[in-house]
């Protein structure tokens, strides 16, 4: 299991992640995924939360068919269209930091297309 790495600082204890873990054995390295639908249409074009559940469905999938699950997650990257409306909707990203992964969150100015407005990579430790 990932050994989570933290200085001490307060701030720490306020955030839902990690600053960084020490692994070892296999990791699971998702590329980014979206919000496509098993038909590879995008749900909710231009719908935040709409696009949230879908990529978190995603990502459990492919989690899934690597041996993995959200409590093996190590590291998130999550990009956005618009931040604001991103934290509108955290509520629905809770259960990725049950196990408080390292995370970067960046807004950008689009995705692959212009009806995308969330896109997440991850890495998960897999059991050695």
């Amino acid at each position: 299991m990932a050994l989570s790495v933290f200085t001490g600082k307060p701030r720490e204890a306020a955030t839902r992640h990690a600053p960084a873990h020490i692994v070892s054995g296999r990791l699971l390295i998702t590329s980014g995924l979206t919000a496509r639908d098993e038909a590879g249409q995008v749900v909710g074009p231009g719908d935040m939360r709409a696009q949230i559940a879908q990529v978190i469905a995603n990502l459990r999938d492919v989690l899934a068919a690597g041996g993995a699950d959200f409590e093996r997650l190590v590291k998130l990257v999550i990009y956005v269209t618009d931040i604001d409306e991103y934290l509108l909707h955290a509520d629905l990203i809770a259960p990725l930091y049950a196990a408080r992964p390292s995370s970067t969150l960046v807004e950008i100015q689009r995705l692959q297309l212009p009806e995308m407005v969330v896109e997440i990579e991850a890495i998960a430790e897999l059991d050695t």
